[in-house]
């Protein structure tokens, strides 16, 4: 059995992360990345692809005959034309969950950081300013506390969760919008009206879908505070990125804290690189050692529960 691994380079950092395990399951072939024009070349015999946001459209799949099973080393799956596979009966699973910890904490990283203004304040000592202050301080930037403001929360899987209870143990008030409404939640569910009306914060923590690609829009900005923050750190295609830029060239929201964008690495003709207060991180949410180790442990885990014959967190069924 070919087993083709696509995105060790992000996966694993000067080999902090070991795939040799895998190797007991076949012939183990790993690539740093490969375009899909690549895949194609390298991976026509293969059996099994474990990737990490490699695109698997309808051609790549097509090209790919002896594919039988795709393991994912992310939670979302938007890189994968699911349809074809279930036209082919390729099983596709996901890692949910691994990430909660790691992006919940970047998530409530950057709301920290847009409440402080905390990278104005560290490019303006950088550039001088702090030398060159009369006084002992000085205030050019807004900052305000977050207890008693309206955390808005996208999403109510195991990191919209995270990030409620977080805000919460912060005395921020929080509301839920969530397609599926579970019971026990304490936070009260409103609707997305509510939800953009009424934020301070407003997080964004649920998968990209044809539903949801490009929820937040020059409709939902306009139900927005003027001094509310946008915070995403699941999909880029959540967000109609040159609405936002207008939104906050024109000051109709005061900030945009990002992980994510449509199309990455970042193209130079992004309007979010230009606009005004908005802060982006290239998609490092998920990136700490233990969230790594633990995702390629689960990933592993999956193939061999698909070779058993039981397959879990099977996607597109």
């Amino acid at each position: 059995m070919v087993i083709c691994l696509i995105g060790t380079n992000t996966i694993s950092f000067s080999g902090d992360v070991d795939f040799s395990s895998l190797e007991k399951y076949g012939d183990l072939r790993l690539y740093p990345s490969l375009t899909a024009e690549e895949t194609i070349a390298r991976c026509s015999d293969a059996d099994v692809l474990l990737v990490n946001k490699t695109d698997l459209s309808e051609k790549v799949i097509a090209s790919l005959p002896r594919l039988k099973y795709i393991g994912l080393y992310s939670t979302g799956y938007n890189n994968v034309d699911l349809a074809a596979c279930k036209k082919r009966g390729i099983v596709v699973s996901n890692t949910p969950d691994y990430s909660t910890d790691a992006v919940a904490q970047h998530a409530v990283a950057l709301l920290l950081a847009g409440a402080g203004s905390l990278v104005d304040y560290v490019c303006s000592v950088e550039r001088g300013d702090w030398q060159r202050c009369s006084g002992f301080s000085y205030y050019d930037y807004p900052m305000v506390e977050v207890k008693g403001k309206t955390l808005g929360i996208f999403g109510y899987g195991s990191i919209g969760k995270r990030v409620a209870e977080i805000g919460a143990a912060l005395g921020m008030r929080v509301i839920v919008c969530t397609r599926t409404r579970r019971p026990g939640c304490p936070f009260p569910y409103v609707d997305k009206e509510t939800l953009f009306s009424q934020s301070d914060f407003l997080s964004l923590h649920c998968p990209q879908t044809p539903e949801t690609q490009g929820l937040i829009d020059a409709r939902a900005l306009a139900k927005m505070k003027r001094t509310a923050i946008l915070i995403n750190t699941a999909r880029g295609g959540l967000i109609d990125e040159s609405a936002l830029a207008a939104a906050l060239n024109e000051n109709r929201i005061a900030g945009a804290y990002l992980d994510v964008v449509s199309e990455e690495p970042v193209r130079a003709d992004n309007p979010l690189l230009k606009a005004k207060n908005c802060r982006l991180t290239p998609h490092v949410a998920w990136q700490p050692l233990e969230t790594r180790l633990r995702l390629h442990k689960r990933v592993e885990e999956h193939l061999a529960a698909f070779l058993s014959g039981s397959p879990r967190d099977v996607v597109g069924v």
